[in-house]
């Protein structure tokens, strides 16, 4: 969903390619060769640490724990220049719309180019039974969809699934690096992980799937049922996939009138903004700020109806996501 005509972030096309295609190969079975300097990378079969079933109860990659959680330490250049990897050009960036997202690029001694993505609860997935060991005691799921493309996800939380995961794109084999980095993250976890601040009010450590009552959220999705969707993002369903509210927490610009945004109160002094943000189906995001964040920046809050099935025209999905949202603002952390 667009947050504001002045940010915009690329699809990450590759991910979805990944998640979504049947894998080659299984990073941990055979790493190929490759053209970068070699890395000490534990096997991710054997050893002893979590089983791949059972409920994963280990404090350091608990949700509320890694909510925190920088993820540009892990693609630092001291941090990928410690890995071999290759030269490290640049720091690594940021996402723009996400607390838990970083990026950056090495180029290996053969001049190729390695892109990296760390996710801190990502939900895109490679299957259960992609699992091919452990990592740093979690278990250790791959996706090769191609030669160039691998996620590797080291596992935090299962049933409902959230991982830390490292998606590479990388004319080589990507997935020995991205085991390598991710072996990397899993062991900086464990290990004093750099924090944000956490000011009082902040919503970084808030659980979405708290910020909203069923009862509310169920005149809109009958039978409503809330499930992660990511560190700062929760859904709510019902038996299918269609509808769906969304909770979510970001930072961004502060949302103004315009591309389709228009204000609308929603109690408590707060001013909210919403859009019908398809044509084609019945939806709409409603969004505000909650706080400030860092620099421009600030801690939005959202919430997004969306219905595949339904006419917008009948189905008022404004009304919808802003009752919503009313019943979200009494519920977030004060500041």
């Amino acid at each position: 969903m667009l947050l504001d005509a002045r940010r915009r972030r690329l699809p990450k096309l590759f991910l979805l390619v990944i998640v979504l295609a049947l894998p080659l190969t299984a990073c941990g079975q055979d790493l190929g060769r490759s053209n970068f300097g070699r890395t000490t990378v534990p096997a991710a079969a054997g050893g002893t640490g979590q089983t791949t079933d059972g409920p994963i109860t280990d404090a350091a990659v608990a949700t509320n724990a890694l909510r925190a959680i920088k993820p540009c330490q892990f693609l630092t250049k001291d941090a990928l220049g410690a890995l071999g990897l290759g030269t490290v050009e640049e720091d690594p960036s940021p996402s723009s719309i996400a607390f838990d997202t970083c990026s950056n690029k090495v180029k290996d001694p053969g001049g190729k180019e390695i892109r990296f993505e760390v996710e801190l609860g990502n939900t895109l997935l490679p299957r259960a039974d992609k699992t091919t060991g452990q990592i740093g005691g979690l278990p250790l799921r791959v996706s090769k969809s191609d030669d160039t493309d691998c996620l590797v996800a080291a596992m935090t939380a299962l049933n409902p699934d959230l991982a830390i995961t490292v998606s590479v794109t990388y004319a080589g084999d990507p997935c020995r690096p991205g085991q390598a980095v991710l072996e990397a993250a899993v062991q900086k976890v464990h290990n004093s992980p750099e924090k944000y601040s956490t000011p009082p009010g902040t919503v970084l450590t808030a659980d979405p799937c708290a910020m909203a009552d069923t009862s509310v959220v169920a005149a809109a999705v009958p039978s409503a049922k809330s499930a992660p969707s990511g560190l700062h993002s929760c859904d709510w369903k019902s038996n299918g996939t269609d509808p769906t509210i969304t909770v979510k927490f970001l930072p961004g610009l502060p949302p103004i009138v315009g591309d389709g945004y228009s204000k609308v109160d929603i109690g408590g002094g707060v001013t909210a903004f919403r859009k019908q943000t398809s044509t084609s189906s019945s939806r709409c995001t409603v969004e505000w700020q909650h706080r400030p964040w860092q620099g421009d920046d600030v801690e939005l809050a959202q919430v997004d109806y969306s219905s595949y099935a339904a006419e917008a025209s009948s189905d008022d999905p404004c009304g919808k996501a802003v009752t919503v949202a009313k019943n979200v603002v009494t519920k977030l952390p004060k500041p």
